[in-house]
């Protein structure tokens, strides 16, 4: 059985955590926690997805639980299409500008998704596969090599935003509270951000620090889509399959979580997900744009 929400606010893409939580100093971006988000009861329904296990569907702003059948749901995601989705062509992108600090990111009302992982989680193949252009974003075999706020612009009307990979071992302590800084900076002031694209790594099985950052953005009201990376993987010995580990993600999610953020998977390999994800964007594109 799947748990359908509904909301008619910008906001229910963002998720809201169901107890409190405590920070170590070891955690993502660790801050005061504001209070939590009041958001309406789940609804619950049966519908067949093309997921293997149990998961809580994402009905966008403008269709009701009872208009989703099977057509209706992405494949490989929980993620039901309503009527703000539309055109989610990539027809031009270009490089803007790099920020080391929030402040002087774009200031010209675009609205944007940040793209969010852990180092080596595959976030710069992700968005070379999303423009299909090669190179567009820095693909490094030394994690932790972007350090800027990059913006790019697609189709001259809304930004695909590269962040920092969080996790880099190598860096400094130096480095990391500066990362942890402007980004939490970022995040907390963006107005234009109309969600962030968190990356979780679906070939190994669910880290800690990933946890910490998605409940981070949670507590902090911060719209999110988990994007689960490297579905192509086969499973490894006495590892688990990609699906497994997503499985086990969610569980873990459920804890913390009333409701679960919309998630999807997808491939830079073999391209899975890359159209599902882009026509996800557009639906809450246009309906942040409206």
């Amino acid at each position: 059985m799947i748990t359908v929400v509904r909301s008619g606010m910008l906001r229910f893409f963002s998720p809201s955590l169901s107890h409190t939580l405590s920070f170590s100093s070891s955690s993502f971006l660790s801050i005061p926690n504001p209070p939590k988000p009041s958001l309406p009861n789940p609804l619950s329904r049966s519908i067949s997805t093309h997921a293997s296990f149990e998961t809580q569907l994402f009905i966008p702003p403008g269709i009701q639980p009872d208009e989703v059948d099977d057509s209706a749901v992405l494949p490989g995601s929980n993620i039901a299409v309503g009527p703000y989705a539309g055109d989610s062509k990539i027809k031009d992108v270009e490089f803007v500008k790099s920020s080391s600090r929030a402040k002087d990111c774009p200031r010209d009302d675009r609205p944007e998704f940040a793209v969010l992982g852990r180092s080596n989680v595959g976030k710069s193949s992700l968005i070379n596969s999303l423009v299909r252009k090669r190179e567009i974003a820095l693909t490094s075999k030394k994690p932790g090599k972007t350090q800027l706020i990059n913006h790019f612009l697609v189709n001259k009307s809304w930004y695909l935003v590269d962040l920092p990979g969080y996790g880099f071992a190598k860096a400094s302590e130096t480095a990391k509270t500066d990362w942890s800084s402007f980004t939490k900076g970022y995040f907390l002031n963006r107005n234009t951000l109309v969600a962030v694209l968190l990356l979780i790594d679906a070939s190994v099985p669910p880290q800690k620090i990933d946890l910490d950052c998605a409940n981070w953005l949670g507590r902090n009201n911060i719209p999110i889509t988990f994007v689960f990376t490297k579905c192509d993987k086969m499973k490894v010995a006495k590892g688990k399959r990609p699906d497994e580990n997503i499985r086990d993600f969610q569980e873990l999610i459920k804890q913390n979580y009333k409701q679960h953020p919309p998630w999807i998977m997808t491939s830079s390999v073999t391209g899975l997900g890359r159209d599902e994800l882009l026509l996800h964007m557009s639906q809450l594109r246009n309906y942040w744009d409206q």
